[in-house]
C-alpha cells in the first residue's frame, strides 16, 4: 500500500523502537523523567526560546498556547484557513472562552495591513485581542511556506500592539528544510511555538511548545489540567529526540518527490495541480475526470494508492520518509490507468 494520506502515518524508525526500550524514565509529572527533559532541553536550544514542553499531540499545544496566553472573553486572530481554525473543533471556543477572527491570507500569508485593521481598539463594545495566530507550513494553503519577511512584519505589528503571537509550526521543520535555515531563524519572530514531531519528522507521537520560562511554567499547569501530565513518558520522548536531530536532513527528499508528484500529474489532461509545491504536500482538482472525490479515493485504494479529500472537487497527496522515488512512479501509472478511459 503507497499511503499519501498524510506524513502523520509513518511508523518509528528502528532506532526510535531501540530507543523506546532503552529509554531512562521517571514520573514526567514530578518533573523526574530524564529522557524527557533532554528532549525539552534540546527543543528549546533548536527552537531559540527558553524553555518547552513535550506535549502529547500538536492540537494539544495549540490549545495549551491559547490557554496560556489568553482570557475568556479575548478575540484570536488568524488565517482564515488556519490548521486551529479549520480542523482543531472550535477548541479554543470550547476550552479557552476565546473566539476567532480570521483575515484573509494569500498562501497562508496574513497581510499586515489587513492584521492592523482587525486589531480591536479599546472599545468596552469590543472583545480583546488576546493573541495572534500563524501557520508555517500552511496546510491548507497546500504546504505553502510562509515568507520569514512576512512572519517578521506580523511580529512588528503584534508589538507594536502588545500582542503575542503564537505559531503554530507543525511542520516547521519542513520550512527550514527547504530554505536550509535553522529553525530558530523563524521562531525569532514569535513569541510561542508549537512543532510536531509525528509527522515529517517521524516520532510515533507528541510535540513540543516552546517560549519563556515564565510561559512554559504556566504552560505545564494547563497541559496537567488537561489530562495532559502523563508519568513515564520517556519512552514517548527517547524517538521524538531522536525525530527532532536525525531526521530533519532528509525532509528535502520528501519536497523533492512531491514535485516530481506533482509534475507527473500536472501531465494528465483532466487533472489541475493547484497549489504550488513548496514541500511534501499536492493538491490536484479532479473536477475534470468525470469522476466524484470519493469514486477517484476507492478507485486508487482498489489499486494499492491512498490519498484523501480536500475539498467538493480536490485531493490531497503527502510525501513522508516511507515513500520511495519508486512509489511516485508507480502512483502516477495508477493515475494514468484509472484516467486512461477519460483521455479517450
Amino acid at each position: 500500500m503507497i499511503d499519501l494520506r498524510s506524513d502523520t502515518i509513518t511508523k518509528p524508525t528502528e532506532e526510535m523502537r531501540r530507543a523506546m526500550y532503552e529509554a531512562e524514565v521517571g514520573d514526567d509529572v514530578y518533573g523526574e523523567d530524564p529522557t524527557v527533559q533532554r528532549l525539552e532541553e534540546k527543543a528549546a536550544e533548536i527552537l531559540g526560546k527558553e524553555a518547552a514542553l513535550f506535549v502529547t499531540s500538536g492540537t494539544q499545544g495549540n490549545q495549551i498556547a491559547v490557554l496560556t496566553h489568553c482570557q475568556p472573553g479575548n478575540e484570536v486572530l488568524l488565517e482564515e484557513d488556519a490548521h486551529i481554525f479549520y480542523y482543531e473543533g472550535g477548541a479554543i471556543s470550547a476550552f479557552a472562552g476565546v473566539q476567532t477572527r480570521t483575515i484573509k491570507g494569500e498562501r497562508g500569508k496574513i497581510p499586515p495591513d489587513l492584521l492592523k485593521k482587525a486589531i480591536r481598539g479599546d472599545d468596552i463594545h469590543f472583545p480583546e485581542t488576546g493573541l495572534i495566530c500563524i501557520e508555517n507550513t500552511h496546510n491548507r494553503a497546500g504546504g505553502a511556506i510562509v515568507p520569514i519577511e512576512n512572519m517578521r512584519e506580523v511580529y512588528q505589528v503584534a508589538q507594536e500592539h502588545n500582542i503575542p503571537v503564537h505559531l503554530d509550526g507543525a511542520r516547521l521543520f519542513n520550512v527550514a528544510a527547504e530554505l536550509e535555515l535553522p529553525v530558530a531563524a523563524f521562531t525569532e519572530h514569535t513569541t510561542t511555538v508549537q512543532i510536531c514531531l509525528s509527522k515529517g519528522l517521524g516520532a510515533p507521537a507528541g510535540s513540543i511548545i516552546a517560549g519563556s520560562n515564565e510561559f512554559i511554567q504556566r504552560a505545564r499547569k494547563w497541559r496537567k489540567r488537561l489530562g495532559g501530565g502523563l508519568r513515564q513518558v520517556g519512552v514517548l520522548a527517547a524517538p521524538g529526540l531522536i525525530a527532532m536531530t536525525k531526521m530533519a536532513d532528509r525532509l528535502k527528499e520528501d519536497h523533492v518527490r512531491a514535485r516530481n508528484l506533482a509534475e507527473g500529474l500536472k501531465a494528465i489532461e483532466e487533472l489541475e495541480i493547484v497549489n504550488h509545491v513548496d514541500t511534501n504536500i499536492v493538491v490536484a482538482d479532479i473536477e475534470n475526470t468525470g469522476k466524484s472525490v470519493e469514486q477517484l479515493l476507492e478507485d486508487l485504494k482498489a489499486q494499492d494508492i491512498l490519498a484523501v479529500p480536500f475539498g467538493p472537487s480536490t485531493i490531497r497527496l503527502t510525501t513522508h520518509h516511507h515513500i520511495t522515488d519508486s512509489d511516485i512512479e508507480q502512483t502516477l501509472q495508477v493515475f494514468q490507468q484509472l484516467l486512461q478511459p477519460v483521455q479517450k
